[in-house]
């Protein structure tokens, strides 16, 4: 019996395992607490509810372990640490990571979902364009995500200097369950992040949606590059099964919902309403897949955000698992 200490979402939880679970088989996966990982909630909903999607179709073998992160940098350091195998990450940490590593170490293998991402500000702020944010403070999920960066990006195209510590205007990162308590209390005047914070942001704090992302990526699949090329049948077998993850979510709404609320649930301690998953839910559209042209859009607000200096070759960014 080996015993393994994890920490999730600020808790430390031990986990126990046979040799068996610590198999050759086992594959690492991450996601976040946001319905914008619609497939992930779902997914770890089933293995928690002993029903697991990835284990029916991969192989009575094959263990899924399940790990939570706030957001897409902490996602992509467990990548490069080869701590997990694959996660569910925005965009632009995925990016980030491929330039960083030269493109050696990460690999688009699926996207997810688009939209679900937004900047809400104060119902009486009076803040409509960039400029009006001189002096202002913006909360995003964490520093280097794809709406951290995309908030840089659009301040800096509006004219303001803005730096990872100041500038014009102040961009904090901020976990994503304290967005909320910090809007409430009239301590940020905007935040820019995804659902189903938006929705509760408008529906709890009374905020008003500035800058919608309605098509734009939100979601990939992201692997190691090591676990692509040293198990590429499991990783091409996580692929297949995480499409029919997808269009069995776009088939049946309803369960679906439902499961990512009791997930929603299980993973934050925190109920949340059939009201505001369905309203979230109109926000994010499930595709599987996947571009090299749109990622030059994420690419651009890095460089104009400080986060990237020279384009990366993308040739090697997508994998193709067909």
């Amino acid at each position: 019996m080996k015993i393994h200490v994890l920490l999730f979402l600020g808790v430390w939880t031990l986990i126990t395992s046979t040799s068996a679970a610590m198999a050759e088989d086992t594959i690492r996966v991450g996601h976040f607490p946001n319905i914008t990982h619609v497939q992930g909630l779902v997914a770890q909903h089933l293995s928690r509810t002993g029903q697991g999607w990835f284990e029916q179709r991969l192989g009575t073998d094959v263990k899924i372990e399940w790990y939570i992160y706030n957001a897409g940098p902490s996602a992509m350091e467990a990548i490069l640490a080869d701590s997990i195998d694959l996660t569910y990450v925005g965009p632009s940490p995925t990016l980030n990571a491929y330039a960083k590593s030269s493109g050696e170490e990460v690999r688009i293998i699926a996207g997810a979902a688009a939209g679900g991402a937004a900047l809400v500000v104060q119902p009486d702020s009076g803040l409509t364009q960039p400029a009006d944010f001189r002096g202002k403070t913006i909360a995003t999920p964490q520093l280097g995500n794809t709406q951290d960066i995309a908030c840089r990006a659009w301040l800096a195209a509006g004219g303001l200097k803005i730096t990872q510590t100041g500038g014009d205007a102040f961009v904090v990162p901020t976990p994503n369950p304290d967005q909320l308590a910090l809007f409430q209390r009239k301590k940020l005047d905007a935040v820019w992040t995804v659902e189903p914070w938006v929705s509760r942001l408008e529906r709890e704090a009374g905020g008003k949606v500035l800058v919608e992302q309605p098509r734009e990526s939100i979601t990939v699949l992201v692997s190691s590059v090591k676990f692509v090329k040293n198990k590429r049948e499991l990783a091409r077998k996580f692929v297949q099964a995480h499409r029919e993850l997808t269009e069995w979510i776009l088939s049946h709404p309803d369960e679906a919902r439902q499961m990512v609320r009791q997930e929603l649930a299980a993973e934050t301690r925190a109920e949340v309403s059939a009201d505001l998953i369905a309203q979230a839910w109109k926000r994010i559209v499930l595709t599987t897949d996947v571009s090299p042209d749109e990622y030059q859009h994420f690419i651009s607000n890095a460089q104009q955000a400080g986060f990237m200096r020279k384009a990366p070759d993308l040739s090697r960014l997508i994998e193709r698992l067909n």
